[in-house]
C-alpha cells in the first residue's frame, strides 16, 4: 500500500495539460478544456494519463481535434459515454520530463515559477508568486508583496514588463510602469 508521501512523488512526475470537461457525441470522445496557445501540443500528444486512486492512468489517444476552443479527444478503449464518464472533471497529464523537452528557450513550467522571488529593473525586492493565473490574451503573474499593505499584485507575463525570469537562480525581474504596483 502506498503512502501519502508515495503518491506526492509518483504525482511530481505528471504536469496537467487539461482537464476532462464531459463527453462530445456517443461514441466515447472527451470534451477537455486546455491552456489557450497549446493547441500544437495537445494535438500532437500520443498518450496521457488521468489520475486514478492516486495512481496515474495511462490513456493511448486516438485521435485529437480543436472544436469550438476545447480539444476533442478519442482515447483507446473508451468506446462509449458511459465508459468515459468515470473520468469526467479529472485532469488529464503528461509526463514532466515529456513537457520540459517540448518547451521553447522562453517558455517556462508554470510549477517552476511558483515561489520565484520577484524584482523591479532596479534589483529592489518585490515579493513572490505564489499563483499563475490566466485571461484570454495571457498567464498572470500572481505576486504576494513583502509590503503588508497590498494583498497581491497582478503582473500581465508578457516579455515587455517581464524582460528576466531566472529559474537557477529563483528570480523574476518586472518592468514596473505607473499604476502596476499600487
Amino acid at each position: 500500500m502506498k503512502n501519502f508521501f508515495d503518491t506526492i512523488y509518483i504525482m511530481e512526475k505528471f504536469v496537467s495539460i487539461g482537464k476532462i470537461l464531459n463527453f462530445h457525441g456517443i461514441k466515447g470522445e472527451a470534451k477537455v478544456g486546455f491552456q489557450r496557445g497549446s493547441e500544437d501540443q495537445i494535438l500532437g500528444l500520443k498518450r496521457v494519463f488521468v489520475r486514478v486512486f492516486d495512481e496515474p492512468k495511462k490513456f493511448k489517444v486516438k485521435s485529437s481535434r480543436i472544436h469550438k476552443n476545447f480539444a476533442i479527444m478519442k482515447f483507446e478503449g473508451i468506446n462509449s459515454i458511459d465508459e468515459l464518464l468515470e473520468y469526467k472533471g479529472e485532469k488529464i497529464y503528461i509526463q514532466k520530463e515529456e513537457a520540459l523537452e517540448a518547451l521553447n528557450d522562453d517558455e517556462f513550467m508554470t510549477s517552476d515559477l511558483i515561489g520565484l522571488n520577484v524584482f523591479d529593473n532596479n534589483e529592489d525586492y518585490i515579493g513572490k508568486v505564489v499563483d499563475i493565473g490566466t485571461n484570454n490574451a495571457n498567464d498572470i503573474l500572481c505576486i504576494k508583496p513583502e509590503n503588508p499593505d497590498y494583498e497581491q499584485f497582478l503582473i500581465p507575463f508578457v516579455q515587455e514588463l517581464v524582460p528576466l525570469v531566472d529559474i537557477e537562480r529563483k528570480m523574476i525581474i518586472i518592468k514596473p510602469i505607473e499604476g502596476l504596483l499600487e
